[in-house]
């Protein structure tokens, strides 16, 4: 309907055009016949009403405890439209007062910070840095460098915190050795590659986080913030899952 479409151009969603032109055509109306004229869903025309009511184009009567609804004079869209505008027209200066602040914004460098960890308890403390705030099915990648003489302490320390682990989506690149590790075996959540080539070290990643993991005594652990070398973490990490194997 031409007019419809005209009245979507000025604004009205399309439910609100059909219902606003069916009042017209119907004048004083109650629910069900402008229902039938516009064809709209029952289960939507009270809350199109009313749209259009705050909109000043339909107003209401009550006769004998029923509403009647009719819609208002043409006019009344003119002043609809200009009140958008000048809706607009304020929005505009609220933008123009925020657009300084914003541009200041652009110019702020991401955020890059380190931290160490000492020990069994300093590297639980780092993970749990690295892991929080991470939801259901978040991604989580690393290469673990397994070897015997820490492989003991290690599986108990994952086993540890595998409370914090097991709801990720947890990828890794181990070394041959790796295969070995009980943590591996049991930790079926885990998606483990292994590789046949040398891998960097013991490094995990989230986000814009990366921990570097020492396992030789005093143990460490490195937390790094930095976007930047996360992304080249990853797309090295993605090339070395590809090579290794299941």
């Amino acid at each position: 309907m031409e007019i419809v479409d005209s009245l979507k151009e000025l604004g009205l969603t399309d439910g609100e055009a059909k219902v606003y032109v069916a009042l017209t055509e119907l004048g004083s109306s109650t629910v069900g016949p402008i229902v039938s004229k516009s064809r709209v869903a029952y289960s939507n025309v009270y809350e199109i009403l009313n749209r259009l009511i705050e909109k000043g184009l339909v107003s209401f009567i009550i006769k004998e405890k029923t509403k009647y609804f009719q819609a208002g004079s043409p006019d009344n869209i003119k002043e609809y439209l200009n009140k958008k505008q000048e809706e607009i027209e304020e929005n505009k200066k609220k933008l123009n007062k925020l657009l300084p602040g914003l541009e200041k914004l652009k110019d702020i460098p991401p955020q890059q910070e380190a931290e160490v960890f000492v020990g069994i308890k300093g590297l639980r403390m780092a993970y749990e840095k690295l892991l929080a705030g991470l939801k259901k099915n978040d991604k989580h990648l690393f290469f673990y460098v397994h070897e015997e003489e820490y492989s003991e302490e290690a599986d108990n320390f994952y086993f540890s915190i595998g409370d914090l682990m097991k709801k990720l989506d947890i990828r890794g690149v181990c070394n041959e050795y790796g295969r070995k590790s009980e943590f591996n075996k049991k930790a079926k959540y885990l998606k483990i590659h292994y590789a046949g080539f040398p891998i960097p070290g013991n490094w995990e990643v989230n986000r814009d986080m990366l921990l570097i993991v020492s396992w030789k005594k005093p143990i460490i652990g490195i937390l790094i913030k930095s976007q930047s070398i996360v992304d080249d973490f990853k797309e090295y990490f993605e090339s070395a899952w590809k090579a290794a194997k299941a």
